[in-house]
């Protein structure tokens, strides 16, 4: 979620500010990647329950995802509903 305020991506609103409270910052990560991630903890889960986008496999907040190198490559895709 940093990388992407950093980066200004359309989409990527993170109006909490990264607290996993708004779930503005809903992405969808590529399947080759899911495995990779740490499973989405019970507050996660709640608040993409609520999200605005369909909700996917690949569906986790990107204030919970920890960059590290080996997700380099990894294609995170922001739903069309959150432009």
């Amino acid at each position: 979620m940093q990388l992407a305020i950093q980066e200004n991506i359309r989409g990527i609103e993170a109006e909490c500010g990264g607290a996993c409270a708004c779930a503005t910052c809903h992405v969808y990560i590529d399947d080759a990647y899911l495995h990779l991630l740490t499973p989405p903890a019970q507050d996660e889960e709640e608040m993409l329950e609520g999200v605005a986008a369909e909700r996917r496999d690949g569906s986790r907040l990107a204030c919970q995802v920890i960059v590290s190198d080996a997700l380099d490559g990894m294609v995170v895709e922001v739903p069309d509903r959150q432009f």
